[in-house]
């Protein structure tokens, strides 16, 4: 294969995956499922790993998630909200554990534990707090900028607006995910899709009110 049809296939997955992240960031609803958004990803990193001329700003190691919705103001982290990596197969995790351990600049028999748990499929938000009071929240947008979605966030009670602990730092950017839970969206499931849907599609509402009704 020529560089021309190579970088023509490139794009094109390019394309694709910019498709995707639009149908599930912007518009709260996957078309294709996690594993094989994982895998198309993985070959455009594999690509550009071995064509060292295709690059692209919308390449999947320069860019994460969609460009924020107009509905919300857009706000620029401090610190991109970057993904995690994935690991398909028991070489990825070798190689893996040989950065981790070049990182730490430790000898390979080193051991390294692991632990798991179930993934939580929601929605990331980066919670700022300054002197312990909570002033902005924001989603993760693209990764470089995010939606101001500040007082939606204020409606879920596991989120402290105030905290009062000594020696809390007096700028801090808390980050995380979130999510309803499977019996509780039993309970709505015929507003949305599934509990991911219902994590963002509310989250994501002009009228805080209608955030507040569902249990994030």
């Amino acid at each position: 294969m020529n560089n021309d049809l190579i970088k023509k296939d490139y794009l094109k997955k390019i394309r694709l995956i910019q498709k995707y992240n639009e149908h599930y960031y912007d518009k709260d609803k996957a078309i294709i499922t996690d594993q094989e958004f994982d895998l198309l990803k993985k070959e455009i990193i594999n690509l550009e790993k071995t064509y060292l001329f295709l690059k692209s700003n919308q390449s999947p190691t320069k860019s994460v998630g969609f460009k924020p919705s107009k509905n919300f103001r857009k706000i620029k982290h401090k610190v991109p909200m970057l993904s995690l990596g994935n690991a398909f197969n028991e070489e990825d995790l070798i190689n893996f554990e040989k950065k981790i351990l070049n990182f730490l600049s430790l000898n390979i028999p080193n051991t390294i534990e692991y632990s798991a748990e179930p993934k939580i499929d929601g929605i990331s938000a980066s919670l700022i707090y300054e002197n312990g009071k909570l002033i902005r929240g924001l989603s993760r947008g693209d990764g470089k900028e995010g939606e101001d979605i500040t007082e939606n966030l204020k409606t879920i009670k596991d989120i402290p607006q105030l905290i009062n602990t000594k020696n809390f730092p007096s700028v801090i950017d808390v980050r995380g995910e979130v999510f309803i839970q499977n019996d509780d969206f039993e309970k709505i499931n015929e507003k949305f899709a599934n509990p991911r849907n219902a994590a963002s599609g509310s989250l994501r509402q002009k009228n805080p009110a209608i955030t507040k009704k569902i249990p994030l």
